[in-house]
């Protein structure tokens, strides 16, 4: 009897801890399942959710805001493709040159050259000191009638009077420009100026073509007609 009753008080004890071990077991397993269940809407969030490194890097920077606007320390406008790509007549060619000198260089400014030459004041400009330029093309002379043209270039005060009207005594940016003026010139006058960005209009009447070239004394803004002083 004393058998069978140890016998029986182990069976029980065993079944207890059986019985123990498996709810332990089970308890850990759904406690871990549970864990797990909870983890997966955070990892889904945080997957959904952008990093601010990921936010700031796709977002636009401030150079890449300046570079889509324009880069106005450069030569702007439709008439720039016309100046030769290397040489002395190229932006950087005549960016080492006083401003007489980087003319003669440039094809679209040979009528100019021989005005200037005519008057006598390439040695004048050239030796200025931060001036702006509005140079007339070729094609603005010739809207000139000829007879007139070589009366002018004949005339050595006339032509001098109407040179030193292209020329302002500062240098003038195209944010300077964006002001208005009045900008007061070599002749002792003054010109207007219209317009903002790359469309310029001086005196009422020349629109700039190629502007902002750059010469070792002077910034020049190509025009396509002769400014008149009144």
């Amino acid at each position: 009897m004393t058998t069978k009753r140890t016998v029986l008080a182990a069976g029980l004890s065993a079944l207890a801890l059986c019985t123990t071990a498996a709810c332990s077991s089970t308890s850990s397993t759904t406690t871990a399942a549970g864990a797990g269940a909870a983890s997966t809407p955070a990892s889904s969030s945080a997957a959904a959710s952008p990093s601010m490194t990921d936010t700031m890097s796709a977002s636009p920077s401030m150079s890449d805001s300046m570079s889509a606007s324009g880069d106005m320390t450069k030569p702007f406008g439709t008439a720039c493709s016309a100046v030769p790509a290397t040489g002395a007549g190229s932006f950087t060619g005549m960016a080492a040159d006083p401003v007489a000198t980087a003319a003669s260089h440039n094809p679209l400014l040979s009528t100019l050259v021989a005005a200037v030459t005519a008057a006598g004041l390439g040695d004048t400009l050239n030796s200025a000191k931060d001036i702006t330029v509005f140079a007339p093309t070729n094609d603005a002379f010739a809207k000139i009638p000829s007879a007139d043209l070589k009366k002018v270039l004949a005339d050595k005060a006339t032509l001098t009077k109407i040179l030193t009207h292209h020329v302002i005594g500062q240098k003038l940016t195209p944010a300077d420009l964006a002001k208005g003026g009045p900008f007061k010139t070599l002749a002792g006058d003054t010109v207007m100026v219209k317009g903002s960005g790359e469309d310029f209009t001086v005196a009422d009447s020349a629109k700039v073509l190629c502007g902002n070239v750059q010469t070792a004394n002077a910034t020049v803004y190509i025009i396509d007609t002769v400014l008149m002083p009144m």
